[in-house]
């Protein structure tokens, strides 16, 4: 494990997020990578190559800092450039240009290692979960979304540009995303803790609707 190169890589995550308001924020990263580390010794994934990639996993997503995917990237090579082998930055930017969510109905890129596998498992159960559901209505309230509207029903997209696009209420992300995650964990310790968050969310579903037709 490449202790340097790991708080270095550290350090400039938590400058970058520092100010994120929308739920990917520092705190966010930070618990990605503790859970990344979990599941890396559970299931005896490359650590530091697991905690480069748990760190990183968020410069380049569209949701933030513009979209700009490939710049995020070219920014995460020139951070790496001096510490790591090319193959092993190449493997870490194959990670993270995979690891997100592109809707209901996409199919998404395999990851081919199972480093890949971990750092998307930490990243999915951080969007599930007590956590989970603090997460999405930050999101929500940070696009000005509306909590929840009867009318306004769930969608499976088909596309990214669809699933990018949407702007349904909060609720409605827990039927397009949160809760199929569970059936899409890579790892069986991923599994195993998503289980348990899964079950959460549905309770707190059942609680939501309850409260919203005044029966609890």
């Amino acid at each position: 494990m490449n202790n340097d190169v790991i708080e270095k890589t550290r350090a400039f995550a938590q400058s970058f997020f520092e100010d994120e308001g929308s739920g990917h924020d520092w705190w966010h990263v930070y618990r990605v990578w503790q859970t990344a580390k979990h599941l890396a010794s559970e299931e005896g994934a490359d650590s530091t190559i697991v905690q480069v990639a748990a760190l990183l996993h968020d410069v380049s997503d569209w949701k933030l800092h513009g979209g700009d995917e490939q710049k995020g990237l070219q920014k995460i090579r020139q951070l790496l450039a001096d510490d790591l082998e090319p193959a092993v930055i190449d493997k870490i930017c194959d990670i993270i240009s995979k690891i997100s969510y592109k809707g209901a109905g996409v199919k998404a890129a395999p990851m081919d290692s199972l480093e890949g596998r971990v750092v998307q498992d930490a990243d999915r159960l951080d969007a599930i979960g007590a956590l989970g559901i603090a997460r999405a209505f930050a999101y929500g309230g940070h696009k000005g979304r509306l909590i929840y509207h009867p009318e306004y029903k769930p969608e499976m997209h088909d596309s990214f540009e669809a699933y990018k696009n949407n702007s349904g209420p909060s609720i409605n992300h827990f039927y397009e995303k949160l809760l199929l995650l569970k059936d899409r964990m890579n790892t069986a310790t991923g599994k195993k803790i998503a289980e348990q968050r899964h079950q959460f969310m549905e309770q707190y579903l059942e609680q939501f609707f309850k409260e919203w037709h005044g029966e609890s």
